[in-house]
């Protein structure tokens, strides 16, 4: 085994394990202050071996597993299907044990995504750097789904698989790769602007980007799939009502100037005590919400720009796309809904973070304390029930 493969390796054994046993602690420690309303979220679909394993199915952990199971309805056309199409043919190997063989996968993915990042990150820092840039992933405050019955770790490992098959001259495994990332997330349409771009500064041009198309194809088979289980190819389009998203006739700067408003609304709240009004929801809660939801669009819009200068057109492109794909679709409840989560997958950030704590070893040390505290907090109201995303 490589060196770099193995710094990929004890990271992710030691984050894993760490993350794994802390969501254990606090869900036995913290029972008394689970949230009132988790019996109404959790249903017999997420629970399978008992807590060692269930603790990693929450909220849209149910979505997967009740289209892996019984296919799609009008509710869950919003899930993309490789990865519930997965724990479908996975689970019924391990005899309808289908929470554990969405952790399997997520596992699995995850350990390969680890092992990618490191490989794309020594290509454009020294040694060190590509390591933080796995240490900056595994404890990223939403890294803990990178082990969750969610789609994220096949996502960033079939996003990580496509830049690496496009950099080594391998377009039409990009091609098919990035198609199946959008198989598995609708920010997986971010790869094919940036691949393209790789593509077309390749010496053979035609080749290369007809490679890359090949990812429209694979792509079609979800309408396909959506039309062939609910009479409707475009379902996914109308599920995201209910998650009060709304298409910004802004686009992107739509989302932020919403997200501004609401972080505003946000520091009033903490300041004078009034300013954030979110139906249903405490007003503190929402306020601290809407603050860490545009403090993280603040980050990842620096570390973006970063990204394109230090690492190239193509992972900014990459960056900047995926960014505003998410900010295109705000919530009319929380205008930056889930955004932290979705930076997650996002690999160019981390890339960029490395970048700019090279040689400032007191910054890294404040990005790795950070992020590690606002992790455990994470772990904690996922154990609880309380919303984290």
């Amino acid at each position: 085994m490589r060196a770099g493969q193995r710094q990929a390796l004890d990271i992710y054994l030691w984050s894993r394990a760490a993350i794994w046993v802390a969501a254990i602690f606090a869900f036995f420690f913290f029972e008394p202050n689970r949230h009132p309303n988790a019996g109404r979220w959790d249903s017999p679909r997420l629970h399978d071996l008992g807590y060692f394993t269930d603790i990693w199915a929450r909220w849209d952990s149910d979505f997967f597993l009740r289209i892996a199971q019984n296919g799609y309805d009008d509710a869950s056309a919003a899930f993309h299907p490789l990865y519930p199409a997965l724990i479908a043919g996975l689970g019924r190997v391990f005899f309808g044990h289908y929470i554990l063989a969405g952790l399997v996968i997520s596992l699995l993915c995850c350990l390969g995504s680890f092992v990618l990042l490191h490989h794309l990150a020594s290509k454009h820092l020294d040694a060190d750097g590509a390591r933080r840039s796995v240490l900056y992933l595994a404890v990223f405050p939403m890294a803990l789904f990178l082990q969750a019955v969610y789609s994220e770790s096949l996502f960033l490992l079939l996003v990580l698989a496509a830049f690496t098959f496009a950099e080594r001259d391998r377009f039409a495994a990009a091609g098919l790769v990035a198609g199946l990332a959008i198989l598995t997330r609708a920010t997986g349409l971010a790869l094919l602007p940036a691949l393209a771009l790789l593509a077309w500064r390749h010496r053979e041009r035609p080749r290369a980007l007809a490679g890359i198309a090949l990812a429209v194809p694979v792509a079609a088979v979800y309408p396909l799939v959506l039309w062939q289980q609910v009479g409707d190819p475009w379902a996914f389009s109308d599920a995201q009502d209910r998650w009060h998203r709304h298409l910004s006739r802004a686009g992107p700067f739509g989302g932020v100037w919403d997200g501004l408003v609401a972080g505003w609304r946000g520091l009033e709240q903490f300041v004078v005590g009034h300013g954030t009004h979110v139906a249903g929801a405490d007003p503190m809660h929402a306020a601290a919400e809407n603050v860490q939801a545009l403090a993280f669009l603040f980050l990842f819009l620096a570390l973006t720009v970063v990204a394109w200068r230090r690492l190239g057109a193509a992972y900014g492109l990459f960056a900047t796309i995926s960014l505003a794909i998410p900010l295109s679709y705000p919530s009319s409840r929380w205008p930056l809904l889930s955004l932290p989560r979705f930076g997650l997958v996002i690999f160019p950030l981390f890339l960029a973070l490395a970048a700019v704590t090279a040689g400032r070893p007191r910054l890294h040390t404040a990005a790795v304390a950070c992020s590690a505290l606002f992790l455990g907090v994470a772990v904690v109201q996922w154990a609880l029930w309380q919303w984290v995303a």
